[in-house]
């Protein structure tokens, strides 16, 4: 059977390993494997979640509310924005897709940091279009300029910030320097899903959607509810922009794309802020302990703004015996080897999680 030329190129996304398939493999019971591969909330969801859930249950034979107004509603209050400025996907993955096939195709290019959120690419190579990177792994703003310059004919340009995977963020105010030398007729995606974590940990990495979207109305912010407020399961995403690009991504969005039970657990998510907060404290609290452990046994390290951390190692080091020695210990964490990168991301745990990953990485190393 013949498929679309352009599948050929595309790598499918794999996500971090699941708890069940390391059960299967080796043998050990749920109670002694600690999941650091996805990024998940260690501490799960709120209470009022759960409540939430638990309280429409009985609906899930009837499609959820398209118009998704209480959820739009409470975003809307949060960001000081319209409900009109607002979409809702499952997953801000689904709004990345949205956005994609509205500006990008053989024609026009899409253009990321080397090692950023696969999706762009996979996305991106999915309508024809040609992906081009800058040569540092990072985000570097006088790379991207200089690619978007030579190359031409860029529909999209990727901002994660912070980045995933590697965990470091720009600063805002180069951000908007940045997107100020774009062109209009080229989108801006400003993904947001670790904002949570980055404004908490340093203001100036902070990324106000409001003055992002009414200072360049090419731009588009994205943000989700799978990390801070752990509804990863849920998949439950947003997308913050102007009424031109909102027009153009409704376009895209099929009917009843999210959940009744998802809609209703990121309205409840919302409303317990006390959560979120503690959940980033105890995330930087544990991130200190990480950094202190990579200093002593000499691993470097990318300063991170997320909720997780990437460790880097030298030549006498290979990340993919590293994890895998550390799965068979029941331990999950995401080796970068396939991004090109000598090195692991680890999801910042509890505290109990964090002291035995230390254990098991002491006797790894």
């Amino acid at each position: 059977m013949r498929f679309n030329r352009q599948l050929a190129s595309i790598k499918v996304y794999e996500g971090g390993k699941p708890i069940e398939l390391v059960m299967r493999e080796y043998g050990i019971a749920p109670e002694n494997i600690i999941k650091l591969a996805s990024n998940e909330n260690p501490f799960g969801t709120s209470p009022k979640v759960i409540e939430a859930i638990k309280a429409n249950v009985h609906t899930v034979h009837m499609y959820p509310d398209d118009s998704m107004i209480d959820l739009k509603t409470a975003l809307a209050k949060k960001f000081d924005v319209e409900t009109s400025n607002l979409i809702i996907g499952a997953g801000s993955d689904q709004v990345i897709s949205f956005a994609v096939s509205a500006k990008a195709n053989k024609h026009k290019k899409v253009l990321t940091a080397r090692t950023t959120f696969a999706m762009y690419e996979i996305y991106a190579r999915q309508v024809g279009a040609k992906v081009i990177k800058t040569a540092s792994h990072q985000h570097n703003l006088d790379e991207l300029y200089a690619k978007y310059k030579k190359d031409g004919d860029v529909g999209i340009i990727f901002l994660c910030l912070p980045n995933n995977p590697l965990g470091e963020c720009l600063d805002k105010d180069d951000v908007f320097d940045f997107i100020s030398r774009i062109d209009d007729n080229t989108m801006v995606v400003v993904d947001g899903a670790y904002q949570d974590f980055a404004a908490a940990k340093d203001p100036r990495k902070k990324i106000d959607p409001k003055a992002l979207i009414e200072t360049f109305p090419h731009t588009l912010y994205l943000g989700t509810f799978s990390k801070s407020y752990g509804l990863g399961g849920m998949r439950v995403g947003y997308g913050i922009a102007g009424e031109e690009i909102m027009q153009a991504l409704y376009k895209m969005r099929p009917p009843f794309n999210v959940t009744t039970l998802s809609l209703k657990a990121a309205q409840a998510a919302l409303e317990d802020e006390t959560f979120v907060r503690k959940g980033i404290e105890n995330n930087f609290e544990e991130m200190k302990k990480y950094e202190a452990f990579a200093r002593k046994n000499k691993i470097d390290f990318i300063e991170s703004y997320t909720n997780f951390i990437t460790l880097l190692f030298g030549n006498d080091k290979n990340s993919s015996e590293i994890a895998q020695m550390l799965l068979k210990k029941g331990i999950i964490i995401r080796d970068l080897h396939s991004y090109g990168l000598n090195g692991i991301r680890i999801t910042i745990g509890t505290p109990e999680q964090n002291t035995k990953f230390f254990e098991a990485m002491e006797t790894v190393l």
